[in-house]
């Protein structure tokens, strides 16, 4: 696990806060902007998300089905059902995606570090991790790198990929800031938004988490995503991964406007997705 020294970590916040006042900003534009993403390939954007606790075999059965079906990049759900999955995927490229200190982030460093590599060695492919929220919200970056760092070696030691959430509705904007250059240093691969249990992605929180971290690392914009048009909003601010509930939902009206030729449905309105959490899946992916 990398060392850093509190003051080393302090100063790659303060010079991160510096970065993200002064950079422009990094999300796709102009005529890659405007560039509509095909259902194909925004299928290969989605995880497939089902982590409310009282999902069911049969559910996560369907999820399974409807990953294959689109294509999406991953199915993402609870420890308890990564076998399952693995082995209903076993004949597919979607991948894998479970999760560790899930969904209040708030437990020991060694106890994430341990549910990963259960994971892992269950069949997940990627963890997304919560970091430690209240720690964050303290001042206390050595205990949020630390906690990241421990589990992204685990993770990259048994070859996955790590999410860290930084729950950004519940953090100012220093504090998203400050969360992002941590998770980089800790060696994280994504950074993402939410949980989806304490509000939503915004376009303002993904196009400030894309210039903080610059081009080379990975964005995901998780919760409340739930249309073609907030994908699209999502992606143009720099999302290269999107955690969605949703994603039949939105490859359905993605393949409406295909086979109408439409273009953008809904162009000239900006999106701000991060909506309360749907009454149908009690969660806001």
């Amino acid at each position: 696990m990398s060392s850093w020294t509190a003051d080393e970590l302090n100063r790659v916040v303060t010079q991160a806060m510096a970065r993200a006042q002064s950079a422009r900003p990094l999300g796709q534009s102009g005529a890659a902007a405007s560039r509509i993403l095909t259902p194909a390939e925004a299928a290969r954007l989605i995880d497939h998300t089902l982590l409310k606790p009282d999902a069911t075999e049969a559910q996560v059965r369907q999820l399974c089905a409807e990953a294959k079906q689109y294509g999406f990049a991953s199915v993402c759900v609870n420890p308890t059902w990564v076998g399952l999955c693995r082995d209903l995927l076993v004949d597919s490229p979607v991948k894998v995606c479970s999760v560790a200190g899930f969904a209040l982030g708030a437990t020991l460093p060694e106890v994430k570090a341990f549910e990963a590599e259960r994971a892992i060695l269950s069949g997940a492919h990627e963890v997304d991790m919560v970091i430690n929220v209240g720690r964050l919200k303290s001042g206390d970056n050595q205990t949020v790198f630390q906690d990241i760092a421990a589990v992204v070696s685990v993770a990259h030691r048994l070859g996955a990929v790590l999410k860290a959430i930084l729950e950004t509705a519940l953090l100012s904007e220093e504090e998203k800031i400050a969360a992002c250059a941590l998770a980089q240093a800790a060696g994280a691969d994504f950074v993402k938004t939410s949980t989806g249990f304490n509000g939503g992605a915004t376009v303002a929180d993904v196009a400030l988490m894309r210039r903080v971290v610059g081009p080379a690392m990975g964005v995901k914009a998780a919760g409340g995503i739930r249309t073609a048009a907030e994908l699209r909003a999502m992606v143009a601010a720099g999302a290269n991964r999107i955690g969605a509930s949703a994603g039949v939902k939105i490859m359905q009206e993605l393949e409406a406007q295909s086979a109408e030729g439409e273009s953008e449905p809904e162009a000239g309105r900006e999106v701000e997705a991060g909506v309360e959490p749907s009454p149908e899946t009690g969660d806001a992916y």
